[in-house]
């Protein structure tokens, strides 16, 4: 029996998602035996990218206006540049981020993904990792910044980028084990 048996997890994407960074922590978790959702704006299939060029589409499970944080253990937010562009200035998208930081739970981003976390606002006083570009959007949303393959703080995992992703999804498997974390709470 897997120590992940019984977690439901929610990977937010939509169309721009780094492939891999989808789906090897989708891989890793179910091998885990977490129950995995894709939660996305709109129905249907999305479209990943394998850096610039278009990669496989990945089917919707959900839309957010169909599930809450409280139907989840953990999420995940995939980087690839259009994706978190795009769930940043999506209101229903950050407060359901947001959720997941009021309730203390897991929550892991790669790549470009910590943009979604900088414009939710749950950065504050949080030492995270990136892709080097956006490394001054998270320091001004508040976070400290470092250039480490996987950073976790209370709860929050992160990570660079594709080259990262066996130490990423080694500490999100673990994190999600662990369950809620009290200094994941969003901080004021």
């Amino acid at each position: 029996m897997s120590h992940l048996t019984g977690k439901r997890v929610a990977i937010l994407a939509t169309d721009g998602f780094e492939q891999s960074e989808l789906t090897e922590p989708l891989r890793a978790l179910r091998e885990h035996k977490a129950d995995v959702d894709i939660v996305s704006l709109d129905g249907g299939r999305i479209q990943g990218f394998k850096h610039f060029d278009k990669g496989d589409q990945v089917e919707v499970d959900h839309v957010l206006s169909e599930v809450s944080a409280k139907d989840y253990d953990a999420l995940v937010i995939p980087g690839g540049l259009f994706n978190p562009d795009a769930l940043r200035v999506d209101d229903q998208a950050l407060a359901f981020t947001r959720g997941f930081f009021e309730a203390g739970k897991p929550v892991g981003a790669i790549c470009h993904g910590p943009w979604v976390l900088a414009n939710a606002d749950v950065l504050r006083g949080r030492t995270v990792t990136s892709v080097p570009n956006i490394r001054k959007d998270l320091e001004n949303a508040g976070a400290n910044w470092k250039d480490d393959e996987v950073i976790v703080d209370k709860g929050l995992v992160t990570s660079r980028t594709p080259k990262d992703l066996p130490a990423f999804c080694a500490k999100l498997v673990e994190e999600i084990a662990e369950g809620t974390h009290g200094g994941q709470r969003r901080s004021a």
